[in-house]
């Protein structure tokens, strides 16, 4: 029973990405990158200047702090044992075809979260708050799809992903010689479960605060160790890169079984790393108090090269360079175990494994900020009750546990599956609305050809006021 429903997951799992996925996503990148005039490369190092940017008032929420919940929930586990699964059985190249997919998809991430930005909705403190659903409604008249995408979020944030995410975590206590395949889930699910439950109870403050501290720190740590585990075997660099571009061009190996390949486990975990285009992001940077709507869409290009560019790429060198066997037996965590062992000896399984949980509780909680969103969209826009949210958050710490206990292939394949959900109901809208956004770009530009510090009104682009909640 069990295994029939794995491999039924795993099928539609499979079909979901090639071909469906991969084609909207490779087409949506490059039709954003070229309208935008490959906006993600061309403005990087405004994009990393609008970072410091500084709110109106210190009660308002930052583009840095906006950028810090974002990529709490980009960087998580998949940067470790996302990538280590794409290497171990899709194969070096699929490093290439993360990389690319980085790039491309930067374009859909600054289209999403500008957009995010010009239809976000107003509390009555003055903060802001939205995301897909509120431009799907607002802009394309279309409530329905709107309250589906918000199913999807809430699938893939409070289910999804924190089952993936707690199974991600356990399975690195397997490098242990205390590990027990019936107690050691158990009692790792059981503690991150009543961690994340002291957590969201305190509400999204502490969420923004929590996060806004670890992210950055988790973040470089990880980075120095890495390059002190590459630098290490620097010798071995050369082939690295060599195994990676030879592998994702070797198309006869691509095509000969191409639902297992490099390149559709490059662009799986990419997606499901740096969430370029799925929808999510655009739901804390709606909450960002900014001048110019593009201004956070330029920041959240950053957080995608954040995770892809530089944490995914740390765990793909270390790993490669390192010179440890790779093989489907030590797909995850254990391969970035080994490899860390290489130079910290025992300390390297454990210093993965404090790794795996910060990373893990960062994304845990940067992932309930999103749903509760999406729970004050269905809630025809007011904030559930106390005693809802309560239950709520204790069914999700219930599936944070449960993950803990579940295999490796039915977790992966539910995260996929409703984060693919998610993905093609956004990226059509993102479409269909690109021209706003493009739009908004020219006004953005324009005022800074003119030493101006941009700051935005609907009319300017020819937008209807009567829709909108700021801006006016």
């Amino acid at each position: 029973m069990f295994e029939s429903i794995t491999k039924f997951f795993s099928g539609v799992d499979d079909v979901m990405y090639y071909p469906i996925l991969i084609i909207v996503l490779a087409a949506a990148g490059l039709f954003f990158s070229f309208r935008t005039k490959f906006v993600q490369l061309r403005l990087f190092g405004t994009s990393c200047k609008l970072i410091v940017e500084k709110p109106a008032s210190e009660q308002k929420v930052s583009s840095f702090q906006a950028l810090m919940v974002s990529t709490a929930s980009r960087v998580g586990t998949g940067n470790i044992v996302g990538v280590s699964t794409a290497i171990c059985i899709g194969g070096p190249g699929a490093c290439f075809w993360m990389w690319l997919m980085c790039i491309i998809g930067a374009s859909s991430a600054f289209i999403e979260s500008t957009l995010a930005q010009i239809y976000k909705q107003k509390y009555k403190d003055g903060g802001c708050y939205g995301g897909p659903a509120y431009y799907i409604e607002k802009a394309l008249k279309a409530p329905v799809i709107a309250i589906i995408f918000c199913v999807f979020l809430i699938a893939t944030y409070a289910f999804g992903f924190n089952l993936l995410c707690s199974y991600n975590v356990q399975s690195c206590f397997k490098a242990y010689e205390f590990y027990d395949s019936t107690w050691t889930p158990l009692i790792v699910g059981g503690i991150l479960a009543a961690a994340v439950a002291f957590c969201v109870m305190g509400g999204g403050k502490r969420i923004i605060k929590l996060t806004e501290k670890l992210v950055p720190i988790m973040g470089v740590t990880y980075v120095l160790v890495s390059l002190i585990v590459v630098f290490a075997h620097v010798s071995y660099i050369p082939q690295a890169f060599a195994d990676i571009f030879q592998n994702a061009f070797d198309f006869r190996a691509i095509f000969g079984g191409l639902s297992g390949s490099c390149m559709v486990y490059g662009i799986k975990r990419g997606l499901f790393s740096n969430e370029a285009g799925v929808g999510s992001a655009p739901n804390a940077s709606a909450s960002a108090d900014v001048t110019h709507p593009v201004k956070q869409g330029l920041v959240q290009t950053v957080s995608v090269y954040i995770d892809t560019m530089l944490l995914c790429t740390a765990t793909a060198l270390m790993c490669l360079c390192s010179g440890v066997a790779r093989n489907g037996d030590v797909a995850g965590a254990p391969y970035v175990q080994n490899a860390v062992s290489t130079i910290l000896g025992g300390f390297g399984p454990i210093f993965i494994t404090i790794a795996m949980v910060l990373f893990a509780f960062t994304t845990l909680i940067g992932n309930l900020y999103y749903v509760d969103n999406a729970l004050i969209y269905l809630n025809k826009k007011r904030q559930p009750s106390k005693r809802f949210m309560t239950v709520f958050y204790i069914v999700c710490v219930l599936v944070i546990f449960v993950g803990a206990l579940a295999s490796m292939d039915l977790a992966w394949s539910i995260a996929d599956i409703t984060m693919g959900g998610m993905t093609l109901i956004n990226i059509p809208c993102c479409i269909i609305l690109s021209g706003v956004a493009v739009k908004a770009l020219r006004d953005f530009e324009q005022q800074k050809k003119k030493r101006l510090d941009p700051k935005f009104k609907a009319r300017d682009i020819g937008l209807d006021e009567s829709v909108l909640s700021f801006w006016k």
